[in-house]
């Protein structure tokens, strides 16, 4: 093994150690600095890059092999802290809530500017103008809770309406808001909305329910993991002009000091390595543990615009923070969905 194999080989360690840092250090560059010329395959087909994404499937293939022999995490959950089975069905219930607020603030601000789900998506013209009002319409109801089934079909229609719009690779980065749709059509908005007050024969039935969480974990896993290839596998020159404007490689400071180039590679395989475990369900509450840091470390340098954006991202790894498994947590998901503060009435 060479010295600079060694230094690499280190520095991806330090890096999963300390929380993928750099991941979030360079999190969406896109909403920052201008394109360079569209993605470069051709400096993916390289040995190192290579390497890193070889060594996160195989990374990838022995969690999700451990997990299935252990069929638990490392974490303790709420309740080694004395959550009972009520007070965990009462937060389940609240989840709609607690996702629709956090979907509804970035789908405002960016329906307002005439960009489409991120600040990157810029859309002109009158174009922009409708997208904008639906984004807006969208944004509401999931915030209130009224026709949010409707809004959710609303949501996902804008999202592939968006591939031709502004084309597949933003929407691929965005593919978190497929999720969130997903999430709003099997689930509804739970006990605290309109629909549960005015339109109760609008909602889900229990069966489609089940599939609500799992849905949207895929989405913000998928999104992360489209984002390690279209910001850096694929894109090195972007990540190159993001460190010249915000210099943010710190692995000099942790003895293994490594060009800029290297350090967006390390950057990408990290992230895919986050998006694939939480995409997968692969030891989610240790995942979310480590992510949570990062994620919020850049927070003062890119302030409001980095906040609104990350905010589906928060709410999703907040709810998988607490989620449980298992026959009883589906059970108590249930009991909180439909029995919990303003039960569903079947009749």
């Amino acid at each position: 093994m060479t010295k600079r194999t060694r230094s690499i080989c280190g520095a991806v360690i330090l890096l999963a150690s300390f929380g993928a840092l750099p991941d979030r250090a360079e999190a969406h560059e896109k909403w920052f600095v201008g394109e360079t010329g569209g993605l470069r395959w051709d400096l993916f087909i390289q040995p190192l890059p290579l390497a890193l994404v070889g060594t996160v499937f195989l990374a990838t293939l022995l969690g999700g092999l451990l997990w299935r022999v252990r069929g638990r995490g490392f974490l303790p959950g709420p309740e080694a802290f004395g959550a009972t089975d009520g007070g965990r069905s009462l937060l389940y219930g609240l989840v709609p809530l607690i996702l629709g607020i956090h979907v509804a603030v970035p789908l405002l601000v960016n329906g307002v500017q005439g960009t489409l789900f991120s600040p990157d998506n810029v859309v002109e013209g009158v174009a922009g103008n409708f997208l904008g009002l639906a984004e807006t319409a969208i944004a509401l109801a999931l915030f209130y809770g009224g026709l949010t089934r409707v809004a959710a079909v609303g949501l996902g229609l804008l999202w592939f309406l968006g591939i031709f719009l502004v084309g597949p690779e933003p929407m691929l980065e965005n593919v978190l808001y497929l999720g969130f749709a997903a999430f709003f059509f099997l689930a509804g908005r739970g006990p605290l909305s309109v629909d549960r007050m005015l339109f109760p024969r609008l909602e889900p039935n229990t069966d489609l329910s089940l599939y609500a969480v799992p849905a949207v974990r895929i989405g913000v896993g998928l999104s992360l993991a489209f984002v390690a290839f279209t910001e850096k596998f694929a894109n090195i020159p972007l990540g190159l002009r993001f460190l010249e404007e915000y210099p943010l490689n710190f692995t000099g400071a942790l003895g293994v000091p490594l060009s800029d180039e290297t350090f967006v590679l390390c950057a990408g395989a990290v992230e895919l390595l986050v998006g694939l475990w939480i995409a997968l369900g692969i030891f989610v509450r240790e995942v979310v543990v480590v992510a949570w840091f990062p994620i919020n470390l850049t927070l003062t340098l890119f302030a409001w615009e980095e906040l609104i954006g990350h905010l589906p991202i928060y709410g999703v790894m907040a709810v998988l923070l607490v989620w449980g498994a298992g026959q009883k947590n589906t059970a108590l998901w249930l009991r909180g969905l439909r029995d919990r503060l303003l039960p569903l009435d079947p009749q």
